[in-house]
């Protein structure tokens, strides 16, 4: 049994993350670190912290997940790591590819995994459009368009996220999500193509925004081409996800309902219907085989975030390696620092 800390009681501790820990059999958790909430009011059998340090010195605790502010991640991690404890940090990882190679080499020096929450690599959404790839059906592919769209066009100044702090703005937020899952898919651009791979643009769009707001990031994979695009003021449905290959074509609408099922229905991981996307948001697919056209619909995949807490357990009982790995997390950090820095 692994004991679980939680710091922040947010939309990640809370929703994101205490539900699938308390529903993993593996997993206890124990305490969550907020100042302004009772999480016992929400989850009877876990208890209050007021602080990292009252985390930190409770021996019980094995791992500790930090859904903390951006600008804290870094500071955090190296404390909990110091004091020996696993850590699973909150997307992005931290605000440079320097701090992240720091953490990395204070893990392997004190004997203690890290973990990073990349929970939409389980997104019912990608793993269609993973599945769909990786068949073959559509061909060698050209082009790789995926999209993270939101509505807020009004500021909240009380959200830390607003605030033009290390790490915040919508690149690091939305951006390392579909970053990620490029990453899934094609491997690190850089590593292809050189600098030339990555190109790519932040800007700020809604008035009186200390931060970006809205990016487009172009890699270079040769004949591939991907475009990823984000912002907080489109109202529309646009495709979450464009595909075209030299045999056919795939396009996907609709997210992943998972965080709504937490955060709205108040479903927890295991139960009936959780994670199951409405059939309306399909993908649509349009290929040619044997010189047959053939336009229809593809089934989407069931979103579940839950392998990546099991592998978290696994991996410290030692049967397992992290899925998310430290090449990736790094590529993943260059490349964001060189869009930002333009």
């Amino acid at each position: 049994m692994i004991t679980v800390g939680i710091v922040g009681f947010g939309l990640s501790g809370r929703y994101l993350q205490a539900p699938f820990f308390l529903k993993n059999p593996n997993f206890k958790l124990k305490t969550i670190v907020t100042r302004h909430q009772n999480p016992t009011a929400i989850y009877p059998s876990v208890s209050k912290a007021e602080s990292l340090d009252e985390l930190i010195s409770d021996a019980e605790i094995d791992l500790i997940s930090l859904c903390s502010p951006n600008e804290t991640h870094f500071d955090y991690a190296q404390k909990c790591l110091l004091a020996g404890k696993h850590i699973l940090v909150e997307k992005p990882f931290t605000s440079t590819t320097e701090e992240a190679k720091i953490l990395f080499d204070l893990g392997r020096k004190v004997g203690k995994h890290i973990f990073i929450f990349q929970n939409r690599r389980f997104d019912s959404d990608f793993l269609t459009v993973k599945k769909v790839i990786e068949s073959g059906i559509l061909g060698e592919l050209w082009q790789f368009e995926a999209h993270f769209n939101r509505y807020k066009p009004i500021l909240n100044p009380k959200k830390w996220k607003e605030l033009p702090n290390p790490a915040n703005g919508i690149l690091y937020d939305l951006g390392s999500h579909i970053l990620d899952q490029t990453l899934v898919l094609f491997g690190d651009p850089l590593s292809i193509a050189g600098d030339r791979a990555v190109s790519g643009e932040v800007f700020t769009q809604r008035e009186g925004s200390d931060i970006d707001d809205a990016f487009e990031v172009r890699l270079n994979y040769g004949r591939l081409k991907v475009l990823l695009k984000s912002s907080l003021l489109v109202r529309a449905d646009t495709p979450r996800y464009v595909i075209h290959g030299t045999l056919g074509s795939f396009i996907k609408y609709g997210i992943d309902v998972q965080e709504d099922h937490l955060k709205l229905q108040n479903m927890m991981p295991t139960d009936y219907g959780f994670g199951i996307e409405p059939i309306d948001n399909q993908g649509h697919i349009h290929i040619n085989q044997n010189g047959i056209t053939i336009k229809g619909r593809v089934e989407t995949e069931l979103g579940n975030w839950m392998p990546i807490f099991q592998n978290i357990c696994e991996t410290i009982n030692g049967t397992a390696q992290p899925f998310i790995t430290e090449n990736q997390i790094l590529a993943q950090m260059r490349i964001l620092e060189k869009v930002k820095k333009g």
